[in-house]
């Protein structure tokens, strides 16, 4: 019996059956997909998804900073954009820039920086690139996407093309609303920012570089921030608060550099990570009455038997929870 993977029309990129995720993400864990698509262009994805089966669920993933991809991997297809074609920043003329959605953020921070444009120094300090950050209206250091993108290219699962502005990506704190809706893959963006001498631009974002050094563990397998801040508090201090900074959790860890940073300590499963953040989440509830949001994207079926070594892990570096 033939499956959807077996009619997969022609590409111009790369097709991969049941290919590895864990590789693709920050925290280096996770199953395979059932079929990963590299598109050697907008219009080879395009071409794709228009032939795709529509009962067969597509998941875009970018550099995989802030997403756990469970052991027992994902279903569908699974596209992740790279190259020239979505991976570079170009200046538009004046203050001006546009990315593709590939572009990590904080090569976008240096190329608006090389050519005069301020107001985007913040994306130095932001895991990720920049589909990722018109899906999450990633910010930090009291700046985000929400404020600086002026509109968004994306391509939905049916393979239209569509031209997003500010207004209709509704935008809200580590969220979009229309990406929300689950049809779209971005695959770049236009920005804004204001004229500033490009040394001094620089000069803010090393500013950012030596904090984010100084105060996270951006060395270790990490997903950034792990939970969203609650109203009025911050989730690390909660976190810290309830005991958890530095407490080992089978392979899994919330680093004692900050207390919001999930960290793979080395030979931690996704269940491990998974099941810290959710042991975490239930005692912070239990102390304090607040429920913590979880800010890292969770994608993927979980495995049986690695939910059973985190359990065991759990009992047996941490006792009862």
């Amino acid at each position: 019996m033939t499956s959807w993977r077996d009619r997969l029309p022609p590409v111009r990129g790369k097709l991969l059956l049941d290919e590895p995720l864990g590789p693709l993400t920050w925290f280096r864990v996770g199953g395979p997909a059932e079929a990963l698509f590299l598109p050697a262009d907008e219009d080879d994805l395009v071409d794709l998804l228009k032939a795709l089966d529509p009962g067969v669920p597509v998941m875009p993933l970018g550099v995989g900073s802030n997403t756990l991809v469970r052991d027992g991997g994902v279903e569908g297809l699974v596209i992740r954009l790279g190259g020239r074609n979505f991976g570079e920043a170009t200046p538009q003329g004046g203050s001006r820039i546009r990315a593709g959605a590939a572009t990590l953020d904080a090569t976008f921070a240096r190329e608006a920086a090389k050519a005069g444009i301020a107001g985007l120094e913040f994306y130095r300090g932001v895991p990720g690139s920049i589909g990722g950050a018109c899906v999450m209206n990633a910010g930090c250091y009291g700046a985000e996407t929400k404020d600086v993108l002026t509109e968004a290219y994306a391509v939905t699962r049916a393979g239209e093309r569509l031209t997003l502005s500010n207004s209709e990506m509704g935008f809200s704190y580590r969220k979009s609303a229309r990406a929300a809706e689950g049809d779209l893959i971005f695959t770049g963006a236009l920005f804004e920012g204001r004229a500033d001498d490009p040394a001094a631009i620089t000069a803010r974002m090393d500013e950012i570089t030596a904090r984010r050094e100084q105060t996270q563990p951006i060395r270790e397998k990490t997903g950034g921030s792990t939970f969203k801040n609650p109203p009025g508090d911050s989730s690390w201090r909660l976190v810290d608060a309830a005991g958890w900074r530095g407490k080992p959790y089978g392979g899994a860890m919330f680093s004692p550099l900050h207390a919001n940073f999930l960290i793979n300590t080395g030979e931690a499963t996704a269940a491990d990570l998974e099941g810290l953040g959710e042991a975490v989440r239930a005692d912070v509830k239990a102390k304090f009455g607040v429920e913590l949001e979880w800010e890292i994207k969770r994608v993927g079926k979980p495995s049986p038997d690695t939910g059973e070594v985190a359990r065991r892990r759990s009992r047996g570096s941490m006792g009862d929870v």
